[in-house]
C-alpha cells in the first residue's frame, strides 16, 4: 500500500508546483465575467502558465500510477497536501520565510491528514465498474458542477463567486480521479486498442479539460480564503465517497470513526487558516494587491481578501 502512497505525494508536489504557476498567470489575462473557453488560448501566450500545464502533466501521471496500484479513497485525500506544498514553493520564490502561526497550520494539515489516512485504512482496489453505478455518479457530478458554475458565474468578483466555482472544479476534479483510474486498468488489463476505445478515455478528457477551465475561473473568481478551501477539501471528499460508490472501497468504522473525524476536523482548520495566510497574496499578482491595498486606509493589505 506503500506504492500508491509515493506516487501520490509525488504528483501532489508536481500539482502543487502547478498551482503556484497556473495562479499567477491566470491573473495576467483580462477578468471574465462569464465563462470564456478563450481564457485557454490567452493564457497559452503565457509561458509560466505552459509551464504549469506541464506541471500538472506530471501530476497526472503520477496520480494515474497512484490510482492503478491503489485505492481513490486513498489517493485523492492526499492530494489536500497541494496546499500547503504550493505554500512552502510561494514561500522559497519569494524567499520569505513562513511565520509559526502557518507552521502549525500545515502542521495541522499534514498530521490531521495522517490520523485520518490511518484510521480510515481505505482497502479495495476493483478495476471495474458496472454502468448501474457510473451513470449516477456522472449525471449527479455533472449536473451539481453546472449550478455551482452557473451560480459562480452570475455573481461578481468575490467570496460566492470564488467559493462556487472552486466546489465546481472540485467536482470535475474528482470526476476525473474516478474515470482516470478505470482508464488506466482498461489499458493495464486490455492494452492500447481497448483503452482508445473505451468511453472512460474521452469522458477523462471531457472533463478535465472542463475542470481546467473551470479552475482558471476560480483563480480569478475571487479571493484565496474562498475558492481554495471549497477546492481542496470538495476534492478530497467527494474523491473518498466516489471511491465508495463507484469503487465499493472501504473504510474502518466503529470507533475508527472518532480519530477519523478529529483528523478531519484538523485538516479543515488548517486548510482555512493556510488560505488565509498573507503569503498567499504573493499568488494573487499584483492587480490582486492593488485591490486589497486600495480597500484599506492607507494602503494596507487586508488578509481577508487574500
Amino acid at each position: 500500500m506503500w506504492l500508491p502512497v509515493v506516487f501520490a505525494i509525488a504528483a501532489a508536489v508536481s500539482s502543487a508546483w502547478a498551482t503556484v504557476l497556473q495562479r499567477r498567470a491566470a491573473l495576467t489575462v483580462p477578468q471574465s465575467q462569464g465563462l470564456r473557453p478563450g481564457l485557454i488560448l490567452d493564457l497559452l501566450r503565457r509561458p509560466i502558465w505552459v509551464v504549469g500545464i506541464l506541471a500538472m502533466i506530471g501530476a497526472s501521471a503520477g496520480q494515474a500510477l497512484a490510482l492503478n496500484s491503489g485505492p481513490l479513497s486513498l489517493v485523492q485525500p492526499l492530494f489536500v497536501l497541494e496546499l500547503p506544498l504550493a505554500l512552502l514553493i510561494a514561500s522559497l520564490l519569494e524567499r520569505r520565510q513562513l511565520p509559526v502561526v502557518t507552521w502549525l497550520a500545515v502542521a495541522a494539515v499534514v498530521g490531521g491528514l495522517g490520523v485520518a489516512m490511518v484510521s480510515a485504512a481505505p482497502t479495495g482496489n476493483r478495476t471495474t465498474v458496472p454502468a448501474d453505478r457510473w451513470i449516477p455518479a456522472l449525471v449527479f457530478c455533472a449536473a451539481a458542477a453546472a449550478a455551482l458554475a452557473a451560480l459562480g458565474l452570475r455573481r461578481p468578483r468575490g467570496r460566492m463567486r470564488a467559493a462556487c466555482l472552486g466546489a465546481a472544479t472540485a467536482i470535475g476534479y474528482a470526476m476525473t480521479a474516478a474515470l482516470m483510474k478505470a482508464a488506466t486498468h482498461i489499458l493495464d488489463d486490455h492494452g492500447l486498442v481497448a483503452f482508445l476505445t473505451a468511453w472512460q478515455t474521452y469522458s477523462l478528457a471531457a472533463v478535465g479539460v472542463a475542470a481546467l477551465l473551470l479552475l482558471e475561473h476560480a483563480m480569478q473568481g475571487g479571493p484565496l480564503v474562498a475558492s481554495q478551501p471549497a477546492l481542496t477539501l470538495g476534492d478530497a471528499l467527494l474523491g473518498l465517497t466516489l471511491g465508495i460508490a463507484l469503487y465499493q472501497e472501504h473504510l474502518r468504522a466503529g470507533w475508527w470513526l472518532l480519530p477519523q473525524l478529529l483528523g478531519v476536523l484538523l485538516v479543515s482548520g488548517g486548510v482555512f487558516a493556510l488560505a488565509r495566510t498573507s503569503l498567499l497574496h504573493s499568488l494573487v499578482g499584483p492587480e490582486g494587491e492593488q485591490e486589497a491595498s486600495s480597500a484599506l486606509p492607507g494602503g494596507g493589505v487586508d488578509d481577508r481578501l487574500l
